[in-house]
């Protein structure tokens, strides 16, 4: 299916998309040639993706990892190009300070969860698979509703298998791509 957008109809591709230049109003993500747009996120999703960003970079720093943190970059797939919420890359690629990125340069892409039910569903089922067959290893979901849990998932044999599942009210530590202790409610707790 394929979405008008101003005077453009019928596929899309990742050329058109990126040169629709920036927009901090809204996200435009390519799921195959179907233009996917969504609103800007609300404060408790803006909130998580820092603070969980900043456990990450921390992490990078602490092991001297050659990566970087990057929040909403754009991440060319081999059917798709998708903005996650964050995402950890290589630090050689993130040096060239590119506006995209192949996914061969990124190590892990974290979504997390739009409260709206089509973006559940583009979350939890549509985007796996993108991101799988780009071959990116680590995927970290992060659901916002009924309560915070981050769902840590690994890529093996071309699918995304459940590793951990972190609670809210419980720090657990998440080993792998990098070593981070996160208790996913005191990501989007508002501070006093």
């Amino acid at each position: 299916m394929s979405v008008a957008h101003e005077d453009h109809y019928g596929p899309w591709t990742i050329e058109e998309v990126l040169a629709l230049g920036e927009d901090r109003g809204q996200r435009r993500e390519l799921m195959g040639e179907a233009l996917l747009m969504s609103p800007a996120p609300g404060s408790k999703h803006q909130r998580a993706s820092f603070r969980l960003a900043s456990l990450l970079d921390a992490a990078i720093v602490s092991t001297g990892a050659p990566a970087e943190v990057l929040e909403a970059v754009n991440v060319i797939l081999p059917d798709g190009l998708f903005i996650p919420d964050v995402a950890v890359v290589d630090a050689a690629a993130a040096a060239q300070d590119p506006t995209n990125f192949d996914a061969e340069a990124v190590l892990l892409v974290v979504e997390i969860v739009s409260p709206s039910s089509s973006g559940r569903r583009t979350d939890r089922l549509l985007k796996p698979p993108y991101y799988a067959e780009g071959g990116i290893e680590h995927l970290w979901r992060l659901e916002l509703e009924p309560v915070p849990t981050l769902v840590v998932c690994e890529l093996e044999n071309g699918r995304y298998v459940e590793r951990a599942v972190a609670e809210a009210g419980r720090t657990t530590l998440i080993e792998k791509p990098l070593p981070v202790e996160v208790d996913p409610g005191a990501l989007v707790r508002q501070r006093r």
